[in-house]
């Protein structure tokens, strides 16, 4: 997250927070720093190695911007203009809120508006258990989600900021090399499977599940816009593990961007209704058809493994497959007698659904 924040702040921000809050010429130092509302060192990631070690300040001044040096651009004047420098951390908390934001709201809109304009199948708004307006209500919930599940990641950001992940820049080409990457990958989506299955099959506890995963539930058949709509403290807890993982591994900064958005992508697909394939091991969009018709199963994130270990796996209808069975009013009318049994098991009262 730093190199986006650099970015930014380099475009953007510098100059947003120079004019918002400038500092008197007579706080300014010799060199063109200014006192800000918080002078204290923070701690440098070495690129080389992505451990940290505290350095704290020389001569009054920060040895370090984000808990390290820039590595993208020079700063320009505009970055010593501001009672909120750049290592201030009340300013990067209000930066990284923006950022993350932002962020989520254009990649969901982004990728959720693909899918539904070009893969998915809208053949499901004829579903018995299509909800009134669903559409509208998935955004909703997504749209007003994603700020409060960006506000509870800040400090796992901010802790990356000050180096206390193993988060790190350049590649070691003698001890690792390239595929060393190819290894991060692996082990982070294993890592992070296991971790979403265990929080999301807890998440289904009734007591848990009334309280904050009921919302996403709502939503029996699904369109690309329920991929978000969730209560946010119950998204921000599914997303714990992918924010675990720096802090307990080495990962590289620009895979960890990039695995980051893979997740958004993929958390998007999976909430279609276009079944490409039934891959035994890949938990696909059928796998998550499966989990949102019948509740308790089809816990993972990436992979039918946990499932299977867990004994929670169901395979997907082979109906859903078929072009044509899948919109079958029969096969529908199937689905509906274990749907409806479901929901008063799990739900405990009566539906208060209101299909369309």
């Amino acid at each position: 997250m730093d190199l986006v924040l650099e970015v930014c702040d380099s475009y953007v921000f510098d100059s947003l927070y120079a004019n918002l809050f400038p500092v008197p010429a007579s706080k300014q130092w010799s060199d063109g720093w200014p006192v800000g509302l918080w002078n204290g060192g923070g701690a440098w990631n070495d690129s080389s190695t992505g451990y940290f070690s505290r350095l704290g300040a020389i001569g009054g001044k920060p040895r370090e911007v984000y808990g390290h040096r820039p590595y993208l651009f020079e700063m320009g004047d505009l970055a010593h203009q501001s009672l909120l420098p750049r290592y201030n951390v009340i300013r990067q908390s209000v930066s990284l809120f923006i950022l993350v934001t932002i962020f989520g709201w254009l990649l969901y809109l982004g990728v959720a508006t693909f899918s539904y304009v070009f893969i998915f199948d809208k053949s499901v708004f004829n579903h018995p258990r299509y909800l009134k307006n669903q559409m509208a209500m998935e955004l909703k919930q997504a749209l007003s989600a994603i700020p409060h599940m960006a506000l509870l990641t800040i400090p796992w950001f901010l802790l990356e900021l000050h180096g206390f992940s193993h988060l790190y820049m350049g590649i070691d080409y003698a001890n690792y090399g390239l595929h060393y990457l190819v290894l991060e990958c692996f082990t982070f989506i294993l890592f992070t499977d296991f971790g979403v299955y265990l929080l999301h099959r807890w998440l289904h506890w009734p007591s848990v599940y009334k309280l904050l995963h009921k919302k996403h539930h709502k939503w029996l058949v699904c369109t690309p816009y329920a991929s978000h709509a969730f209560h946010p403290v119950d998204g921000y807890i599914q997303s714990l593990p992918y924010h675990m993982y720096p802090f307990l591994f080495p990962l590289h900064k620009v895979l960890y961007l990039i695995l980051f958005t893979f997740v958004n992508l993929w958390t998007v697909m999976i909430h279609g209704s276009e079944f490409l394939t039934n891959d035994p091991v890949i938990n696909g969009v059928a796998c998550h058809t499966v989990h949102h018709l019948y509740f308790n199963y089809n816990y993972g994130q990436f992979t039918t493994l946990c499932d299977r270990l867990g004994g929670s796996f169901r395979q997907p209808d082979k109906e859903l497959f078929d072009p044509k069975l899948k919109k079958d009013r029969s096969v529908w009318e199937k689905q509906l007698q274990e749907v409806d049994r479901m929901i008063e098991m799990v739900d405990g009262v009566g539906d208060d659904r209101v299909y369309e």
